[in-house]
């Protein structure tokens, strides 16, 4: 049975490797780590198909170091001490290999010395790597058994996390780890992965592909590499079908790649081009825009998804937490706490109790009023200090500490707003150059209504409420 085409078509070679430019790149951090030997442990946080694991890799066949590779889904503190174990006895013998170098030369000629050791037959140079995929899988403990290793340099850790491993990673290990973020690949690196798929295409099968539109390919993928190359399968898969068997001595057959043919079979083929469980985003997607489309049925469906899969139950609670400031927010504020007790309950109790949870506050989330005025608010205010920079701050709001800065004129002329009647204090609190600006708008709904008529009461229409 072939493998699939994105295994086929996995870099053998550092040289091949397809994306990561600002990592990658000639002059880029991580390329010159790698180049110079001085390899860091590190985690590699990105969304999936981006070239993790096939990196971690394709460092240790570049620096020819032994490889080690868990899986943190099927492994636990059993198998990180075999392997710690194994990493441990090949250093050792490595070691040995050299003191014996060292002493055949008596330590005179290290020139020759170094040649000798680089030679040694059946010794791997350098600390072994470790990779563990999915490292926000493992538990504390399990993290916790890495910690020693690490330390001791007895290996060089590499872990691939899509989850953000300031969450996900023990603060321990995370310290002793560079982490290096990765990209979806972007339109020209699809494009060039395409292009190999079509080169091993035409030289595996009858086939000429003429690639007449490639948008749907790249839009099915979203820069997901494997996606876009089991996509890529597929579809010669059920085209070579269709066109039936090649006679023998017959020319070979044309086959037209455009956004209709790929759409169809795709779809046709959902099962199957989803088959490792890579549409982990798309249900995710799916459950976060049911719970803001106010549907209670469809969220509790695509939870069950979830958890039929084996989700991580806490990524599924950080979802909604985020969710009840971003869709909801001042409309019930009582939301985000709900959804911060859920999140509390599940890292207390764990799945699967922690089920019922997840349902209710998922329905609560769902059958919520909806606003996202508090997130709109925020990314408008982010906007203007970009455009605007660092604009002095009203001398009359400035903290004055000492006397050189109350004789400046920091904090005269501040309003203490308990002094005055309703606890208010008409005082302007922006700076000059952007004042009057109208970062939050309420939202449509009965508790951010309250909230514009008191503002309309306090600021007139200064604000436009």
């Amino acid at each position: 049975m072939n493998p699939p085409l994105a295994e086929r078509l996995r870099p053998r070679r550092l040289e091949e490797y397809i994306g990561q430019t600002p990592l990658m790149g000639p002059d880029a951090v991580l390329r010159k780590a790698i180049v110079s030997g001085n390899l860091p442990s590190m985690i590699l946080w990105g969304p999936p198909g981006v070239g993790k694991t096939t990196l971690a890799y394709l460092i240790s066949q570049y620096l020819k170091r032994p490889f080690f590779t868990l899986s943190a889904v099927l492994a636990g503190v059993k198998e990180v001490r075999e392997v710690l174990e194994k990493a441990e006895a090949l250093q050792k013998k490595q070691a040995s290999k050299q003191r014996d170098a060292l002493s055949l030369f008596g330590g005179e000629d290290a020139g020759e010395t170094e040649k000798v050791v680089e030679g040694l037959d059946g010794v791997e140079n350098g600390r072994p790597i470790l990779f563990i995929d999915e490292i926000h899988r493992f538990s504390k403990s399990q993290q916790d058994s890495l910690l020693g290793a690490v330390e001791r340099g007895l290996v060089t850790f590499i872990g691939a996390t899509t989850e953000n491993p300031s969450f996900e990673v023990i603060p321990p290990l995370l310290s002793r780890c560079q982490v290096y973020v990765l990209q979806p690949l972007s339109s020209s690196e699809m494009d060039t992965l395409i292009q190999r798929a079509v080169a091993y295409v035409e030289a595996n099968y009858p086939l000429r592909i003429r690639l007449q539109e490639t948008e749907a390919l790249k839009r099915i993928s979203g820069g997901d590499g494997r996606k876009l190359l089991n996509a890529m399968e597929v579809v010669v898969g059920e085209s070579l079908v269709s066109l039936g068997k090649a006679e023998a001595g017959e020319a070979r057959r044309e086959l037209v790649i455009d956004n209709k043919l790929v759409t169809s079979l795709i779809q046709q083929n959902l099962a199957l081009y989803d088959k490792q469980g890579e549409n982990h985003y798309d249900i995710i997607s799916a459950f976060i825009k049911s719970i803001r489309g106010s549907d209670p049925n469809a969220a509790v469906y695509y939870l069950a998804r979830m958890l039929a899969a084996g989700e991580d139950v806490k990524f599924i609670a950080r979802r909604m937490v985020i969710l009840a400031s971003e869709d909801i927010g001042n409309a019930n504020p009582n939301a985000l706490l709900l959804a911060n007790a859920c999140f509390d309950t599940v890292h207390k109790i764990g799945y699967p109790e922690c089920r019922i949870t997840l349902s209710q506050t998922a329905v609560y989330l769902a059958c919520s009023p909806k606003s996202n005025a508090s997130y709109m608010a925020i990314d408008a205010a982010l906007a203007a200090v970009k455009k605007t920079g660092d604009l002095p701050v009203p001398l009359y709001l400035r903290n004055a500490p000492t006397q050189l800065m109350k004789d400046l004129g920091y904090h005269d002329g501040y309003k203490y707003a308990h002094d005055y009647e309703g606890n208010f204090a008409d005082l302007e609190f922006l700076p000059d150059a952007i004042k009057g600006t109208v970062f939050y708008e309420p939202g449509a709904n009965v508790r951010e209504a309250e909230m514009r008529k008191r503002l309309r009461d306090w600021w007139g229409g200064k604000y436009g409420y």
